[in-house]
């Protein structure tokens, strides 16, 4: 699965999930969209395999994301 994620300013603390989706391609149009005509947003996409930390926590991989 790949997880879409909006981020304002590099700041970790404004970073939203969006919508998760199967497709690689498909999520990364969906990013695109959803930050199109909005300058201060970039996108991340991460993709999960189901695999999870000693905490807890699913690991997750960056496969995309804007500048």
């Amino acid at each position: 699965m790949f997880q879409v994620y909006t981020e304002k300013g590099h700041e970790i603390i404004t970073k939203t999930m969006i919508n998760e989706m199967a497709d690689l391609d498909e999520a990364i149009e969906f990013a695109k969209k959803a930050i199109e005509g909005k300058p201060e947003l970039r996108y991340i996409i991460e993709e999960t395999t189901g695999v999870f930390n000693s905490y807890g926590e699913q690991i997750a991989t960056v496969v995309e994301e804007s500048d």
